[in-house]
């Protein structure tokens, strides 16, 4: 939980979930200002048409998959059936991995297509917005494994669940934050 009840009606705020918070806030802020200066430069009328690649179709799927796999982790870890929280942890890792890689075939698609990230500002923004998602993405996959390893030295169970819980939150944040660049670039590219 984000707040917890203290003394009657006061409440206390977690405060690296807090931080947390404001990190989301921070990045919701960013790719909010990268996706409108991307309709301003649209506008200006010099746009590169081109195909969007398959793959971001395959890596959407993924990373629903990936949510679904961190869920279940917390599901497990809250039963206190640890193994199984530690099979969905690692399969939440391997399919971030998995977006990764996909990601950057995509890209090796685009460029063999003619979609760069030096020419047309529709090549720069896409690569932009891809690269940065990827980032944050990178930096969810460290956020993994160190909840991978708290798991497997047995400090995630029902009882010590802060940590997998803000895992969690930035990893369907990140996987939601995707679906919205995917259909974003989709309708308007």
């Amino acid at each position: 939980m984000l707040f917890n009840r203290d003394k009657g009606t006061q409440f206390k705020v977690h405060p690296k979930k807090f931080g947390l918070w404001l990190f989301i806030v921070s990045i919701v802020m960013l790719f909010a200002a990268l996706t409108s200066a991307y309709v301003v430069k649209q506008s200006d009328g010099v746009w590169l048409d081109f195909e969007m690649p398959f793959l971001f179709d395959i890596t959407s799927v993924v990373i629903i998959l990936s949510s679904l796999f961190a869920q279940l982790s917390y599901y497990f870890a809250k039963k206190d059936e640890l193994l199984k929280a530690r099979i969905m942890l690692l399969l939440t890792g391997f399919t971030g991995v998995l977006f990764l890689v996909g990601q950057w075939e995509a890209w090796s698609e685009l460029i063999a297509n003619g979609v760069h990230f030096v020419g047309n500002p529709a090549g720069s923004f896409l690569y932009v917005l891809t690269g940065v998602h990827g980032f944050h993405l990178i930096s969810a996959l460290i956020f993994v494994v160190v909840v991978v390893v708290a798991a497997f030295k047995s400090k995630v169970h029902s009882k010590s669940l802060d940590q997998l819980e803000m895992c969690i939150t930035y990893w369907h944040f990140l996987g939601g934050l995707w679906l919205y660049l995917y259909l974003f670039l989709t309708l308007n590219h």
